[in-house]
């Protein structure tokens, strides 16, 4: 993608986010390090109520991690021990998640940032809706052009199939590809908690894995 488009893309998603008029703070713009940058988008953003997920949180969880990540991590929504810590994929499927990054020798703090597509959670851990999608989304194209990452990773179907707008495809038709969202690869993997339920999932998962810092060792 031109320059010229990625500016484009960029004045886009801002005024859908904010409106017509735009603001510059010159120390972020200029920083090399985009984590100053995070930090103002999240205190922007962190009590969003454009849709009735903002009235139903407990806590608008934003995302995790090394802001010069080249590995995103993306899930679906958080879930309610994620709405109550503020701090996504915690609980036993984030234990996992953290064996399994210490495996590809990254971490939460290292060369990973994790988020979700929904920053709030959907009532009862349901899948959200496209009306909800359409109103966060563009939080995290945000998160995309301040990181930058190599690659994204949709962890789940619902994850992969919300990010691709492929609502009914199933997961074993999304995995081993690499996809595109928005100029960056992307891949699907399975969730965490779908290990945790089914460990006849795992080595077909740690092939992603592998498959994965494959990927990153040549960003």
């Amino acid at each position: 993608m031109s320059e010229s488009n990625e500016i484009h893309r960029y004045l886009k998603q801002t005024g859908e986010l904010f409106g017509d008029e735009l603001y510059i703070d010159p120390e972020i713009v200029t920083a090399d390090d985009p984590g100053p940058a995070l930090k103002s988008f999240y205190n922007q953003i962190k009590n969003c109520t454009q849709c009735s997920l903002g009235t139903t949180r407990d806590q608008f969880v934003f995302g995790v991690g090394d802001p010069n990540a080249s590995l995103l991590l993306v899930g679906e929504a958080p879930g309610a021990e994620e709405d109550r810590l503020g701090e996504p994929f915690v609980g036993r499927a984030g234990k996992l998640l953290d064996k399994i990054l210490a495996a590809i020798h990254r971490s939460r703090e290292k060369d990973v940032y994790i988020c979700n597509v929904m920053k709030c959670r959907p009532p009862n851990n349901r899948d959200p809706l496209s009306s909800e999608v359409m109103s966060c989304e563009p939080y995290l194209w945000r998160q995309i052009d301040l990181i930058r990452p190599g690659l994204i990773v949709a962890l789940g179907r619902v994850a992969g199939t919300t990010l691709l707008k492929k609502e009914n495809e199933a997961l074993k038709n999304l995995r081993g590809k690499i996809h595109d969202y928005h100029g960056t690869p992307l891949i699907v993997t399975y969730h965490p908690a779908a290990l945790l339920r089914n460990s006849n999932l795992k080595p077909a998962a740690w092939e992603d894995f592998q498959w994965i810092e494959s990927i990153l060792e040549g960003v």
